[in-house]
């Protein structure tokens, strides 16, 4: 079961896209020097079908994409609510899910996202913006992962 606290519109999560992000609640990774801790705890609305269907009733024809920012309480609920999206938006709505699992669990179809981030926050290594991050970000292309880390990188221009 997923509860989620709130949501946003966002452009940065995911390169190229609109996205709607729902921020879920319940995270077990309690990585240390999280930006978001007050998600580790279990509370806020339930996450299902219904919501999810409120939500792009609302937002559908402003956005490109909706992320998942965690969900890894339950990652089977992420995947059939991403799997859900697909289904019901006319014309296709891509889905990312952040994850701060390593890897993606085994009973996780990787085909069922067009984007996935892996990897739990360590603070002295930085985020996806950090050239050092242990995070990967990935594009879902033909069932392949293609890392695509780099387009979060920032760069010092002189």
């Amino acid at each position: 079961m997923l509860r989620f606290l709130s949501f946003n519109i966002v452009f940065q999560e995911v390169p190229g896209e609109v996205t709607l992000a729902i921020n879920i609640s319940g995270c077990p990774n309690c990585c240390e020097g999280c930006h978001s801790p007050y998600l580790q705890e279990d509370k806020g609305d339930l996450l299902d079908e219904d919501v999810i269907a409120v939500l792009l009733s609302k937002y559908g024809e402003a956005i490109t994409c909706v992320c998942f920012m965690g969900g890894d309480n339950d990652p089977a609920a992420v995947e059939r609510l991403s799997r859900y999206i697909r289904q019901i938006s006319e014309p296709s709505l891509k889905t990312a899910w952040y994850s701060g699992r390593s890897k993606l669990p085994g009973h996780c179809f990787a085909g069922s996202f067009d984007y996935i981030k892996l990897g739990p926050y360590v603070e002295k290594l930085g985020g996806l913006d950090s050239p050092a991050t242990n995070q990967r970000f990935y594009q879902v292309k033909d069932r392949l992962l293609k890392d695509m880390t780099d387009s979060f990188v920032k760069t010092n221009k002189a």
